[in-house]
């Protein structure tokens, strides 16, 4: 114990200064003239003196400045008022080491009258001030924890992109942040009375199903500890998830907080993707379709076929198998007379008419081009369905306002004591059908060994073949292909023909034919080396222009075909960038990865690659990104889908989009209408060809072609 009477030894001064110590503030009794005359033991350690060194002290030396009158105006209070006990200050302290500390100080007076006589004791006389000081440096540490957490929660409610309302208990509005107001447009003020009707008025009248809002409500009323979630429709069109959950104390519950989210996007955003699946499911579906049917006429198509029968001819039970493969008589002459749309109207009814005649076949199908094939098992008469067929396909037809008479040539295979393979019935149903063809047309004829020696002109049609370049008759014509955009025409295909004995023989024929007897290395080097010669000079006026070249999947068997076309083209002084390689998918379905690899020689070199008859093959349009390709064609079939220009065919749009979307070009094939250019031109289809714009024309006439599209794309764009 400090005091003036350190050195007493009465027990009362002794009890008195335990008392003192024991207290965990720091006392300290100051006189009348400021000096310290008692200070405890809590006083020491406070200011950070020894006790011998606090009595006698002048207490402001223990104040930091500012702060040194304080105890002096206390005494003032005290001493003037002393009914009124002052309430505690604010003050800093200042240690021994000279760094300052906040504080609060209390007082009151004490009396100082002299100690009884003998004591030894002396006590001064008049009040003394009795200060209590607590240093405060803890709770300023929590309030300042306490405003940064009120600064860190306001600054979270502020920022969030929820609206938030808290309500009491009692109704009355609790808290609310800015996006709450800004949500329901509500002005602050009428947040601020005793009464929580005038804001759910507000937000009721804007609410679309208002009965079952406040059914809500009066749910959560009734069990102020549930949780709620569900979702708000507004009037305004937008549409809110709500949240709600109570308010605790402890375990109390105090009060309810509400928390609304504007999902109209999100909403919007998953209305539109469930449209855009729907649509996607229902173009996977036509996809899905095409892969097991013809896309032009609904039949199945050659994969079926050709799994059915190898079924049958694996099942035992089945006495019968019976193949009938037909090939309409001179139907090159339709699409060239009348145009392929005809053609294609022309291959629809005969469709319809097989089905006709054939209701109990396993199989109709359409192998391709005007090849259709019929399977029949266990038929007591297919002589009889296949006298059938030929009778009711040769009944007039109307197409496009002229009357034609369909005729066909179809042979019939059985299988017979000797069980042979699915493809050896095939290969006699198409020997048969050529002994047909060869005995006048419109007739059927059932296979007979006999007819091998059509083999013999077959192959007479090969050895003439084998002289066809030699002799000079591979020749090109050459079909432009326009860029609606541009205006003109960007790039022209090259198409071989074979002029034979005074006739042409059709592509269709010899190009199989070159295929399955390998010449199409030889004839497919020829065209693409006429080809660029003859379009040497037009190329080379405008660098953005191009030559389009067929590429069969054996001439990409070659380990140098890409070598032979660089050469080519650097001998003719075409730049590589300017060849287009068309190629059908089915290359891609071939395992021998050097077919690849002579297609990413020439795309490294700069030629670009482009996907021919996209559409007919059986993959689906995703594996495209998985093609080493530049450009889709889509076929012909798909166009003749328009008609008017007002249909709405999702599977054109999916096709081009989906091609754009992997950074591929598109062109139209088979574009024959002003309706068709107008069609593909509003689906930023990239390129057309077809009639519209010009007849294969052959080099000496390819002014005559230019001038052709040139003429058509003015119209059309007359038209717009």
């Amino acid at each position: 114990m400090t005091d003036v009477w350190s050195h007493s030894k009465s027990p009362a001064a002794q009890t008195f200064g335990l008392i003192l110590d024991a207290s965990p503030d720091a006392l300290l009794a100051i006189a009348a003239d400021g000096s310290i005359s008692l200070a405890n033991a809590a006083a020491a350690r406070l200011f950070g003196y020894a006790s011998e060194n606090l009595a006698g002290r002048d207490h402001r030396a223990l104040l930091a400045e500012g702060f040194r009158g304080e105890v002096t105006q206390l005494f003032s209070q005290l001493r003037t008022l002393p009914g009124e006990p002052p309430t505690p200050r604010e003050i800093f302290g200042l240690h021994s080491d000279g760094t300052e500390f906040p504080a609060e100080a209390a007082g009151s007076l004490i009396a100082g009258e002299p100690v009884a006589a003998g004591s030894g004791d002396a006590m001064p006389a008049g009040p003394l001030l009795l200060l209590s000081v607590r240093g405060t440096s803890h709770r300023q540490a929590a309030d300042a924890n306490l405003r940064e957490a009120m600064s860190l929660l306001t600054a979270t409610l502020e920022s969030t992109a929820d609206g938030i309302l808290v309500m009491s208990r009692e109704g009355r509005v609790a808290g609310f942040n800015d996006q709450f107001l800004t949500m329901w447009g509500i002005s602050p003020e009428l947040l601020k009375g005793d009464s929580e009707e005038p804001v759910l008025r507000l937000v009721v009248a804007q609410v679309a199903d208002q009965a079952a809002f406040l059914a809500r409500l009066d749910e959560l009323a009734a069990n102020p500890s549930a949780e709620s979630h569900d979702v708000l429709d507004l009037k305004d069109g937008r549409t809110l998830e709500r949240y709600s959950r109570p308010q605790r104390v402890g375990e109390k519950i105090v009060g309810r907080v509400w928390s609304f989210r504007d999902v109209s996007p999100r909403r919007k955003a998953q209305e539109q993707a469930h449209q855009a699946m729907l649509d996607l499911a229902a173009q996977a579906e036509k996809l899905r379709a095409m892969a097991f049917q013809d896309p032009l006429t609904g039949l199945a198509n050659r994969a079926v076929f050709t799994d059915a029968l190898a079924a049958a001819l694996q099942e035992p039970r089945l006495k019968t198998v019976d193949v009938l493969l037909l090939d309409l008589d001179d139907f090159k002459e339709v699409n060239d007379i009348l145009g392929h749309q005809a053609g294609d109207d022309m291959l629809v009814e005969v469709a319809r008419r097989l089905r006709g005649c054939a209701p109990t076949a396993d199989v109709v199908a359409r192998l391709g081009g005007d090849e259709f094939v019929v399977l029949l098992t266990a038929c007591p008469d297919a002589d009889a369905i296949a006298q059938c067929i030929v009778r009711c396909l040769h009944v007039p037809v109307t197409i496009q306002g002229t009357v034609l008479r369909p005729s066909l040539s179809l042979g019939l295979a059985s299988l017979g004591r000797d069980r042979v393979g699915a493809s050896e019935l095939l290969r006699q149903a198409d020997i048969s059908m050529y002994a047909a063809k060869a005995a006048g047309k419109n007739r059927f004829l059932r296979f007979h060994p006999d007819m091998m020696t059509a083999l013999v002109q077959r192959t007479n049609m090969e050895s003439g073949l084998q002289l066809a370049v030699a002799r000079d008759q591979i020749s090109v014509d050459f079909q432009p292909i326009v860029s609606h955009r541009m205006g003109q025409v960007v790039m022209f295909e090259a198409l071989a023909r074979w002029d034979r004995d005074g006739g042409r023989v059709p592509p269709s024929v010899f190009i199989p034919l070159a295929e399955r007897t390998g010449l199409i290395n030889e004839i497919g080097a020829e065209v693409m080396a006429m080809g660029m010669v003859q379009l040497a000079q037009w190329l080379s006026e405008d660098p953005s222009r191009s030559l389009a070249v067929n590429v069969s999947g054996v001439q990409l068997q070659d380990p140098l075909f890409a070598q032979t076309v660089l050469r080519l083209a650097e001998a003719s002084g075409v730049a590589p960038y300017q060849l287009v390689l068309e190629v059908t998918e089915s290359v891609f379905f071939d395992a021998d990865c050097g077919l690849i690899k002579q297609l990413s020689t020439l795309r490294d070199a700069g030629a670009r690659v482009a996907l021919d008859d996209f559409g007919t093959g059986y993959s689906s349009l995703g594996r495209l990104q998985d093609l080493p390709v530049d450009t889709v064609k889509i076929d012909k079939t798909f166009i003749s889908m328009v008609h008017t220009g007002e249909e709405r065919l999702p599977i054109l749009s999916a096709m081009i989009n989906m091609a754009h979307s992997l950074g591929l070009t598109v062109t139209a094939e088979g574009v024959e209408t002003v309706a068709q250019a107008d069609y593909l031109s509003a689906l930023e289809c990239d390129s057309l060809q077809g009639y519209l714009f010009s007849l294969p024309q052959p080099g000496r006439r390819l002014h005559h072609a230019l001038q052709h599209a040139e003429d058509a794309l003015a119209a059309l764009k007359k038209l717009r």
